[in-house]
């Protein structure tokens, strides 16, 4: 059973997260209704390129999960004084890659354009938005290793406060340069990557701020961990880096597929991923919070706390992602009126729409556990599940069903939500039967 206390402390670690996702979420959704006064080509152009985007991502999305998990080690074990080194790490290893991937993929974003959708206006509205993105790929990074860091120390209201004031900046110069207010010239698209590019690289000062204010003490930028912590921090961050890429790929081949349904579809399947955000990043919320309590029970050298935390995180997630699912469920059509405005595009997000509402339960379980079994250490076993259900069932079957035999976008989702559904029972079985706990290295050095 779930005791008041653990929900309280599930809670208390979740909300600021979940206020965090939400905010996200809003903002993605305030964008998409921006983009889409521009037009069906322009909301699907900045849905294929936002995923292209995110892709370039998943190598820093993995750091952020290596850091959570050894910070939680070492603020579990006690060792406050240094338990910031992973977060210097991952921020010299950010800057060291990412820098040139952004140098690298600015000057190719066009072809990149081209070689997802044939769509002329598709691929002119696009490139503008994914050269901006591009070029803000390092200050996504750093964002997410800060994430990491003040969630793993228990502080995630850190992350909240200086997220919501992004997003408030966010809104305000992409409203601005979309839309050419106060005498600045309307940029469109482009406008709504700047806009984004410019907020997330004074979210990455204002974190770098804040450090060096409230976590010197944990060894902010005092000093690098050893070669161990450092193979570590790696041997973490590959598996899930992995995983993200992949994760990432597909749904960029699955906004590829959608593309060659048509126009149309690809607008409507913009505007119901980015609604299912609204959902599954609370999942992640949860996921963050069942990676730090697993992590610091595991420092502690306590494995069955750890194994309670993530059972009694799932229960907790579960019932909150019902609530925020229901209204998808029952009532499509007037939620996605606000971003669809073309009737043919509307109709055919109705049903795909609904099987997210209503599947939210079974992505609560799969995201919960993923993150728990990264900070048991099974990162790679996560990544196994990942790419097997994803690439090898679901990726063949949404092709199948949709420009082969024709059945469009219900059917992909349907089959979407089969594939959660084998991925669900494959982590569970993963987490119940605790072969992680005989295997675990609960020492982590300096």
């Amino acid at each position: 059973m779930l005791s008041a206390a653990h929900a309280r402390r599930i809670l208390t670690l979740t909300l600021p997260i979940l206020g965090g996702m939400i905010s996200q979420n809003i903002l993605n959704l305030v964008d998409a209704a921006m983009v889409g006064r521009l037009g069906s080509a322009a909301l699907g152009a900045v849905g294929l390129a936002g995923f292209v985007n995110f892709l370039a991502m998943s190598l820093f999305i993995g750091l952020a999960t290596g850091v959570q998990a050894l910070v939680g080690r070492f603020i579990g074990g006690n060792r406050i004084s240094e338990a910031a080194y992973p977060l210097n790490a991952s921020l010299l290893l950010n800057l060291v890659i990412a820098v040139p991937l952004s140098i690298l993929l600015v000057p190719l974003s066009d072809a990149i354009m081209r070689a997802l959708t044939s769509e002329p206006a598709v691929i002119r509205e696009g490139t503008p938005y994914l050269q901006t993105r591009m070029a803000a790929i390092a200050a996504m990074g750093a964002n997410f290793s800060f994430r990491g860091f003040w969630s793993a120390v228990g502080r995630p209201g850190v992350y909240l406060r200086t997220l919501l004031a992004m997003h408030v900046l966010n809104v305000v110069l992409n409203y601005v340069l979309i839309f050419g207010k106060f005498g600045v010239p309307a940029l469109g698209t482009l406008g709504a990557g700047l806009g984004t590019a410019i907020a997330m690289t004074v979210g990455t000062l204002s974190y770098t701020a804040i450090a060096f204010k409230k976590g010197r003490h944990y060894g902010f930028l005092r000093g690098l961990p050893s070669t161990e912590t450092m193979g570590q921090l790696i041997r973490t961050a590959l598996p899930a880096s992995v995983q993200q890429f992949f994760f990432s790929a597909g749904f960029t081949v699955l906004f590829w597929i959608i593309a060659q349904i048509g126009t149309q579809e690809l607008a409507a399947a913009n505007a119901v991923v980015n609604l299912m955000l609204v959902a599954i990043l609370p999942c992640v919320a949860y996921g963050i919070t069942a990676n730090t309590l697993v992590s610091q029970s595991l420092g502690a050298k306590r494995p069955e706390a750890a194994y309670q935390w993530g059972k009694e995180v799932v229960l907790v997630a579960m019932a909150s992602v019902f609530v925020i699912g229901l209204p998808m469920g029952l009532w499509p059509e007037p939620i996605l009126k606000i971003f669809l405005h073309e009737p043919e595009a509307l109709a055919k997000a109705i049903i795909p729409l609904r099987i997210v509402g209503f599947g939210m339960i079974v992505d609560a379980v799969v995201l919960v556990l993923f993150n728990a079994l990264q900070g048991a250490g099974l990162a790679r076993q996560a990544m196994t599940v990942s790419l097997l259900t994803q690439w090898g069932f679901f990726l063949p079957l949404a092709w199948l069903v949709g420009p082969y035999l024709g059945y469009g976008l219900s059917a992909i989702w349907g089959v979407q939500l089969i594939y959660r559904i084998i991925q669900t029972i494959w982590v569970y079985h993963l987490w119940s039967h605790r072969d992680w706990q005989k295997h675990l290295d609960f020492g982590v050095t300096s």
